[in-house]
């Protein structure tokens, strides 16, 4: 799978277990909600510097974000 979709699935995956929309995720990481639609369904490149907005946003840091199976080589 494209880094780009694992990426973005994981970040969906936080945001509906915190119960926030895209709109209200995008409020808190003060990036537009149409860059996190596109970066959710994989279709952007995300920036560093917006991922690092977008995970903090989601209360957690970057270890734990990338702390899942799909993330490791295959």
């Amino acid at each position: 799978m494209d880094i780009r979709k694992k990426i973005g699935l994981r970040i969906k995956e936080y945001r509906t277990n915190l119960k926030l929309t895209q709109e209200a995720l995008a409020f808190k990481a003060e990036i537009d909600k149409t860059y996190v639609n596109e970066v959710e369904n994989g279709k952007r490149n995300v920036s560093v510097i917006n991922l690092e907005k977008i995970i903090f946003a989601l209360d957690t840091s970057l270890k734990e974000f990338f702390n899942s199976t799909s993330f490791e080589r295959t």
